[in-house]
């Protein structure tokens, strides 16, 4: 990504995640399946953490000291787009990202350091809903979890996958179902 060079660094490492955005002007992630195998939408990287600059490792600093700097870093209006902080308790904003569609948020104290793996500094909620849709059939891979792939019940367009998270009961009758269901393939 050229735009990488106006940040004014050497080097950096720096967490985030490459977005695109709908009509609306929010992240979609189908879209950004599209637009990656395709390349016909505006990408965009999301900036959240400055884990490494120049040759300094900023784990142990604070969180809201290294977001400092990131967002010093990061020019208004580009490809790569800092992660403002979101005002409000946690219960309003999760409202209205789940009333935006989006797919959840992740909260983060303020002091914390930069730790790999779970942490109880960060939380992630995740933004779901529930609903009837076709079963198109069950993917699967050697040891690794069942998905469900399903479509519209109306449109019949292949809306995604869902992880499959039940008894082994369940999961053998999903997979039987979905190798006797006859018909045409879902639109893309």
């Amino acid at each position: 990504m050229k735009e990488a060079t106006s940040l004014g660094a050497e080097n950096a490492i720096v967490d985030g995640e490459i977005i695109v955005l709908n009509e609306a002007g929010l992240s979609d992630f189908g879209e950004l399946r599209e637009a990656i195998t395709r390349r016909q939408r505006a990408l965009y990287f999301v900036a959240f953490d400055l884990l490494h600059l120049n040759g300094h490792d900023l784990r142990n600093m604070a969180l809201e000291e290294r977001r400092e700097i990131l967002a010093s870093m990061i020019e208004a209006g580009g490809r790569i787009q800092f992660s403002e902080p979101l005002p409000g308790g946690a219960k309003a904003i999760y409202h209205l990202l789940d009333n935006a569609g989006l797919e959840g948020m992740v909260s983060k104290r303020r002091d914390s350091r930069y730790r790999s793996g779970p942490s109880t500094s960060w939380l992630k909620a995740k933004c779901y809903a529930i609903d009837e849709y076709e079963l198109l059939g069950v993917e699967r891979e050697r040891g690794k979890p069942a998905f469900a792939l399903m479509a519209d019940r109306v449109t019949g367009k292949y809306i995604g996958s869902a992880f499959i998270n039940s008894s082994r009961a369940i999961r053998e009758r999903l997979g039987s179902a979905s190798r006797n269901i006859p018909g045409q393939l879902p639109r893309a």
